[in-house]
């Protein structure tokens, strides 16, 4: 019998508090430090704004604000996360960007047996990393406004 490849994704890994949540590198088109966000009246409130990147208008999303968590003061590791959806670019605000790992793919947690504060509708899997739980976000469902 051959031998069964792993098949391996690279994730970006991000923190917001002391929970990690990662991405799938392929959908990330860069990483920002954060800059003047314009407020756009008449939005959902974890809609931070637009910003102007190279000519091209993105939607900000405040990941905080959108996956119900506390709001906390930006620091000089809060960074900005622009995802190409396929349908749309748009941007996330993180606490902070750590690493990129490589993660075998297909090695997810049961999401119903998931405990944290972020709303399980919006969490595809939860990834084990020696004793670290690495929360694998929906983005399509995250940036759907």
């Amino acid at each position: 019998m051959a031998d069964k490849k792993k098949i391996e994704s690279k994730y970006i890994i991000f923190n917001l508090g002391q929970e990690e949540f990662g991405i799938e590198i392929k959908k990330v088109i860069e990483l920002q430090e954060l800059f003047n966000i314009t407020r756009v009246p008449k939005t959902p409130d974890y809609l931070k704004g637009v910003i102007n990147l190279r000519g091209e208008i993105i939607p900000i999303i405040d990941l905080r604000k959108r996956l119900n968590l506390e709001s906390i003061q930006n620091t000089e590791d809060t960074r900005i996360i622009i995802l190409d959806m396929k349908e749309i670019v748009a941007g996330i605000i993180v606490d902070s960007s750590s690493e990129v790992l490589s993660i075998d793919k297909g090695y997810s947690e049961n999401v119903a047996n998931f405990t944290s504060k972020v709303s399980t509708e919006l969490v595809l899997g939860i990834i084990k990393v020696k004793k670290r739980n690495i929360i694998i976000l929906d983005f399509e469902k995250v940036i759907t406004i």
